[in-house]
């Protein structure tokens, strides 16, 4: 199953309302492009990489320039937070 942590639905949020004002198309398909990759870790949930320093993994989004931090607790997937690339990472 997967969680969805109250920062990383605060990210998603911020980043939905950013692109909104510009484009609501584009709004809507990075939202679910972003929930389609993260339930695909139901699948493969060690596919994303691992970095010194930081807890859990991370999902790298290609197609949007974003970064996915996760952590895996046996079936569970917790979401914690959802950055461009171009943001620094909290530690």
């Amino acid at each position: 199953m997967i969680y969805w942590e109250e920062e990383s639905l605060n990210d998603r949020e911020k980043i939905f309302e950013f692109l909104y004002g510009f484009n609501q198309e584009a709004a809507e398909k990075t939202d679910q492009l972003i929930e389609e990759k993260v339930e695909g870790l139901l699948q493969q949930p060690l596919i994303g990489v691992q970095r010194d320093g930081l807890k859990g993994r991370l999902l790298i989004i290609p197609e949007l320039s974003m970064i996915v931090s996760y952590w895996v607790d046996q079936s569970n997937i917790r979401i914690m937070r959802v950055l461009h690339q171009k943001q620094k990472f909290p530690a």
